[in-house]
């Protein structure tokens, strides 16, 4: 065979491998809302993979905490292969395209959890500052009952009470979460907390507002009125505890403007994803309102939210 025509052909192999590689890479590319499913429990993953100048780089939300850099995440023999930590005994995830779906599993303890990723809703050009119509207010507590609310943790008692018109949690006890679904809506609540107290509001089930007692310190993103872990307020407003504060959200598509205390703290944010905690990976979907009262305690006494009607 001529060599110029061996190398002609020997180009043309090492192109279409190249393109073929590009190509399987470019499947795995893009954000994955992870919904699993292990012996005893429903499991939720956020995964986004990019590549960084021929490298693959990835954001992991292992259920709780926060979203970060997953140390190595490669792609072999067309599998998508992670470790969920940089603990060098943490459990690998293992995962291949089908379809439109990323079908994955890691084996953790003694438990194989299943899961699947599909790619998050195209939102549309939402804007949470825009002259909205709202529907008719929901009080999903009235300063009597819980009776708006179930336990997140069916094995595990309510542990909130009303005392003087006013709902309090049991320290480490369990999450409020409403009876009733919203999509497009706004929030408003006041609460008051105690030493280093932290709690959180969840919109729709899946993200975060943080609630934190950290009057006059730096904002950042695990602050009072954070998007969890994605995004820090401008600015910190929180006031010193034992006062009674305001927090006011609006929350439409993926966006959301957040005010506290009547200070602008998010302003018309793109929400990019699910935090730690949430109670499903369905974002197209609506969701319940999510209070957290397993960690510090926490006193509410309004929790209104008002459908948005357009």
């Amino acid at each position: 065979m001529p060599k110029k025509l061996l190398t002609t052909i020997l180009l043309f192999i090492i192109c279409a491998l190249a393109a073929s590689a590009q190509a399987q890479e470019s499947a795995f590319l893009g954000k994955w809302d992870i919904q699993g499913v292990s012996p005893n429990e429903n499991v939720v993953y956020w995964l986004e993979v990019k590549s960084n100048n021929g490298a693959l780089e990835g954001w992991f939300l292992n259920r709780g905490g926060s979203v970060y850099k997953l140390p190595k995440i490669s792609i072999e023999d067309g599998v998508l292969v992670f470790p969920a930590s940089d603990r060098p005994d943490a459990p690998v995830h293992r995962a291949r395209i089908e379809g439109d779906s990323l079908k994955g599993s890691v084996k953790v303890g003694n438990n194989t959890i299943i899961w699947v990723g599909v790619r998050p809703p195209k939102w549309g050009n939402y804007n949470a500052n825009a002259n909205h119509k709202y529907g008719k207010p929901v009080a999903l507590f009235d300063g009597k009952s819980l009776d708006a609310f179930d336990a997140q943790l069916k094995n595990k008692p309510l542990s909130w009470s009303v005392v003087d018109g006013v709902m309090t949690n049991d320290v480490h006890g369990n999450n409020l979460v409403s009876k009733q679904k919203f999509q497009d809506f706004k929030i408003q609540c006041e609460y008051k907390l105690e030493d280093k107290s932290n709690s959180g509001i969840y919109l729709r089930g899946r993200y975060e507002l943080q609630v934190l007692d950290d009057y006059g310190k730096p904002v950042e993103s695990h602050g009072h009125m954070a998007l969890y872990s994605r995004v820090a307020p401008k600015v910190n407003a929180s006031k010193p505890k034992g006062e009674w504060q305001e927090m006011e959200a609006v929350v439409v598509g993926n966006r959301v403007t957040v005010r506290l205390n009547g200070q602008l703290v998010q302003d018309n944010i793109v929400i990019d994803g699910i935090t730690g905690g949430a109670l499903d990976a369905k974002e197209g979907e609506p969701g319940p309102i999510m209070i957290q009262g397993d960690h510090e305690k926490v006193w509410f006494r309004k929790v209104v939210v008002t459908p948005i009607t357009k």
